[in-house]
């Protein structure tokens, strides 16, 4: 298939998954892996639906390898999405318009739009009679934004074989970013480890007329927040973040030294690789007293926490204390979840090299440690299958992180085309020979 219908048949079906309202929760997935297996099977490709209950439904469709012992490669997405606020848009969150050679809805970028590139790319193959050495598979999962036991957690657990792969094809990178002339695209080869952290301040309850006489829990609560705000962990290289580092700035340099060279360069991509570099803390919730007319007795803040991988949490609990002070208040931790890494220099490094060499020849690869988690952690830890995070576009970093879970999310037509041409090059590459594609 031409690069041209690649793209319309990717801009129609991610069009069409658009409108489908699949908000975790509730979620009701199975109407957009429905709609995918229809299009599949119209394509001659394999699909099943998987389901822990039947409203929250994950596809698996596959394209048989020759050699059942060659390694498989799998094109991982998920279908549902955060929720939207339709006051906050231009257009309908679920209206999937496509207008200024944009596709506009809520999971346009996280992530139908690769789930549709996807798609499009398996069922060409199979028009084609691409016979692979080893099974290519896709995964159109639910359940990725909540975690709630219904996606591929419960997958790996339940039905293993239906994706233990040796490589996978996630989310979380892609971008291309420019600094000082030098052009890199990132590819996401780890991930940092989820936690939440609750702070509970202990006071004295009484009656709001009279403060007084009580011990507001709440007023207590607020400053260890501002003492919170103050935590700043010594920047850390990884594997990760000095190949990328090097890259970005093309020499080696103390972490805190890179940090500040990158943002007098690029400050935008300097706020997005700072927590690349050390654990983050951030407050999002609180919670006092339930009456008006009630001084709380406890106060309690939540914090979102992520660390690196493989560190500890009693290694970031006493850099917590050690801004918080001794007293007046009680931690309780929960987590981690996901923190995985994969390693690099494998053929799927290779196939992503390939690709950016053929699209921009001269520009680097560099590999990232994602802020934030995907699917891929559980592959990771349940198979030692190599994840990465790559689907190409040529969004500025900044503006596509904006984007992501706010309003008017949207994703270029070029870039679904563009990251549909590398997931075809990927699978030719590492399932070919090339001369099937």
């Amino acid at each position: 298939m031409s690069a041209g219908g690649l793209r319309d048949e990717a801009v129609g079906l991610l069009s069409a998954l658009l409108r489908l309202d699949t908000t975790n929760p509730p979620g009701n997935e199975r109407a957009a892996a429905e709609l995918v297996r229809r299009y599949l099977q119209a394509a001659g490709v394999e699909c099943r639906l998987y389901a822990r209950v039947p409203e929250r439904a994950s596809l698996v469709a596959r394209i048989p390898g020759r050699d059942p012992e060659a390694p498989r490669l799998l094109l991982l997405g998920h279908t549902d999405v955060v929720p939207a606020d339709a006051a906050e848009w231009s257009v309908p969150p679920f209206s999937g318009e496509v207008r200024d050679g944009m596709a506009w809805g809520r999971g346009a970028l996280d992530m139908k739009g690769q789930v549709a590139a996807a798609a499009t790319v398996v069922a060409a193959l199979a028009r084609a009679g691409f016979r692979p050495s080893g099974d290519l598979v896709l995964a159109a999962c639910a359940d990725e934004e909540v975690g709630a036991g219904h996606g591929l957690a419960w997958l790996v657990e339940e039905h293993p074989d239906a994706v233990r792969t040796a490589w996978a094809i996630d989310e979380g990178g892609g971008e291309r970013v420019v600094v000082d002339g030098r052009a890199v695209w990132l590819c996401s080869t780890a991930e940092k480890a989820t936690g939440a952290l609750t702070i509970t301040a202990r006071g004295r309850s009484g009656h709001a007329s009279t403060p007084e006489l009580a011990d507001n829990a709440l007023l207590r609560a607020a400053g260890l927040v501002t003492r919170l705000g103050t935590l700043s962990p010594p920047p850390r290289l990884g594997p990760e973040t000095q190949p990328l580092l090097t890259a970005l700035l093309g020499a080696p340099s103390p972490p805190d030294r890179a940090l500040a060279q990158l943002g007098r360069s690029a400050p935008d991509l300097a706020a997005l690789v700072a927590p690349m570099l050390g654990p983050t803390v951030t407050p999002t919730t609180i919670a006092a007293s339930d009456a008006v007319n009630v001084v709380p007795g406890a106060c309690t803040v939540t914090c979102d926490c992520r660390l690196l991988p493989g560190q500890g949490w009693t290694e970031v609990e006493a850099m917590v204390r050690a801004v918080l002070g001794s007293d007046g208040y009680e931690l309780t931790w929960s987590g981690p979840s996901g923190g995985t890494r994969s390693p690099l220099r494998t053929p799927l490094w290779s196939a992503v090299e390939g690709f950016v060499r053929k699209e921009e020849p001269g520009a680097a690869v560099a590999p990232v440690l994602l802020p934030g988690f995907t699917d891929g952690h559980w592959l990771r830890r349940a198979f030692d299958t190599v994840v990465y995070g790559f689907f190409p576009t040529r969004m500025d970093p900044a503006a596509r992180w904006g984007l992501m879970h706010s309003a008017d999310e949207r994703i270029a037509v070029d870039d679904l085309e563009l990251g549909a041409r590398f997931l075809l090059h990927s699978a030719v590459a590492l399932l070919g020979p090339e001369a099937q594609a």
